[in-house]
């Protein structure tokens, strides 16, 4: 995907009817459109928006794709609110049946729901057509207050969508901008995005399209992959290797036989809080199960097992607590416990001596930016980091002025119109 493209507005999952009946805006957005629809009051303004520190932005072709849907206003705003309510009692139904697993009642629902659907889009008028909107592109970098987003036209047809507009960018921009700082710390290594479990699902989309956009290798769910099409990745998880009885080399063969060939085989190697002699163990018995495989006297060397796809390891990964120390780190100080360099320069050495030069050795569990700095000012020989729960402590906030009405300046004591050259006019259909 070029960086200067934008996202299909159809790939994004828009509540539509919801957007459209202010369900999910604030109250005095609403109202202010409510004071200017009944006062007949129809000014051309320009909103700009902006974050308030530096950023990587993300969250603008989603903001596009609801004003492109919700731009307008119901003909009749009294019937389009009954119908609403009756919608969303629809929605209910839809769900119980659902949990229900009772087919009939669920088509009913359905199709009821599906029946007010249209009747809410009948009353619909669609002003996209009237407003124009100027934007960077997602995955841009951006100074604090830098305008990211103007929108140009009359507010009673966007105005309500303020609240929709700043959270949606907020929330990409600020996994993009963790994101972005720890891929600027790994100096090109990969970033595997594994963040997913420390947030509502909900937001797996958002937060993997901004992690993508912000540079990272990887993503972990389906989710997160999903409005670009990305592959999502995975190692064998802890869960697997205590199914079989804390044995992770019966694990590891057991992922190898049965996941797709095209996966590459990362081993989850801490276990026994022994990385490095776990990871020799099931070097071993791959090599052992491919030299019986092979019906020959003569084992293969370890390259014979290294590498992508099936029947072999890609990868190792280190996912020690940070309250634990490895027992083949010497003990020093607090420097000693979790993946800790010495761990890290220990496997490396003991890997290139007996052979396995090629494994490559993932490390997770505690990194930020701060930490994946001082691995690499170390030079340490990670090849990849997994980062996760760090990545979504980072808040980057957005607001939005009006700075321009009926093409005069008019903003708030302590704001101005701001710089719009880096901004392109949006097009779409």
């Amino acid at each position: 995907m070029s960086p200067n493209e934008r996202l299909n507005p159809s790939l994004f999952k828009i509540p539509m009817d919801r957007i459209r009946s202010g369900y999910y805006s604030d109250k005095y957005f609403t109202r202010f459109v409510e004071v200017l629809k009944k006062r007949g009051r129809h000014a051309s303004v320009v909103y700009q928006f902006f974050p308030r520190q530096d950023a990587c932005i993300v969250g603008l072709d989603e903001a596009i794709a609801i004003l492109r849907t919700c731009t307008g206003r119901y003909r009749d705003e009294k019937k389009a609110h009954r119908i609403f309510q009756s919608l969303l009692e629809s929605e209910r139904k839809v769900q119980s049946a659902a949990y229900e697993m009772d087919r009939k009642e669920s088509e009913f629902a359905f199709q009821t729901k599906m029946d007010l659907r249209e009747q809410l889009n009948d009353l619909w008028e669609d002003h996209w057509g009237k407003i124009q909107v100027k934007a960077l592109f997602d995955g841009e970098m951006v100074l604090s207050d830098e305008v990211v987003m103007t929108i140009e036209g009359d507010p009673t047809f966007f105005g309500y969508l303020e609240t929709v507009l700043l959270g949606v960018m907020a929330r990409a921009s600020s996994t993009a901008t963790a994101v972005r700082k720890v891929v600027s710390a790994a100096r090109r290594k990969p970033i595997l995005f594994f963040s997913a479990r420390f947030d509502h699902y909900w937001l797996q989309a958002t937060d993997g399209y901004a992690a993508l956009k912000a540079g990272a290798f990887g993503v972990s769910t389906d989710a997160n992959a999903d409005y670009w099409g990305a592959e999502s990745m995975g190692t064998i998880p802890h869960a697997l290797i205590s199914t079989f009885h804390g044995d992770t080399c019966a694990a590891a063969m057991a992922f190898d036989e049965c996941i797709d060939p095209t996966v590459n085989r990362i081993v989850l190697v801490d276990w026994d809080n022994d990385c490095i002699g776990t990871t020799k163990k099931v070097l071993h018995d791959y090599v052992e199960r491919l030299s019986a495989n092979r019906n020959t006297m003569k084992k293969p060397d370890l390259s014979a097992i290294i590498g992508p796809g099936k029947g072999k390891i890609w990868g190792v990964r280190f996912d020690t607590s940070g309250s634990l120390r490895d027992r083949s780190v010497p003990p020093q100080d607090s420097n000693s416990l979790g993946v800790c360099p010495e761990l890290v320069w220990l496997a490396r050495k003991e890997f290139d001596r007996i052979g396995a030069h090629d494994l490559k050795i993932v490390v997770s569990g505690g990194f930020d930016s701060e930490k994946i700095t001082l691995f690499e000012t170390l030079e340490v020989p990670a090849d990849v980091y997994g980062v996760g729960a760090k990545l979504l402590r980072e808040k980057v906030d957005l607001t939005a002025d009006i700075v321009m009405v009926d093409h005069k300046p008019c903003a708030k004591y302590g704001r101005t119109k701001g710089n719009f050259e880096r901004l392109s006019v949006v097009s779409l259909a």
